[in-house]
């Protein structure tokens, strides 16, 4: 629902009000009961609310069950106590 700007004839005062789009446009001043008339504005765009989206939020599933990172660490690990043992003797 649309955020509308009205502006007061009489005494100037200017205010925002949330309605539908269906609702008629308010008619008088709610502090000096005089004409109103609803303002057109450029808007305030796209607004996102909330702590945000990241692309870890709808990230797929990789049906191998292991990612490329853990399989790189598996072999270096492997290779780091090959070394160790090899070196021990």
């Amino acid at each position: 629902m649309p955020t509308y700007t009205y502006r007061c004839k009489q005494c100037g005062m200017e205010f925002d009000h949330f309605q539908s789009i269906a609702d008629p446009p308010l008619q008088t001043c709610p502090s000096c009961n005089g004409p109103l008339e609803r303002v057109i504005t450029g808007g305030a765009g796209l607004i996102f609310k909330g702590s945000g989206f990241y692309i870890t939020d709808y990230a797929r599933k990789n049906s191998s069950g292991g990612s490329k990172n853990s399989e790189k660490s598996s072999t270096t690990e492997k290779k780091g106590s090959a070394t160790n043992n090899n070196s021990s003797k």
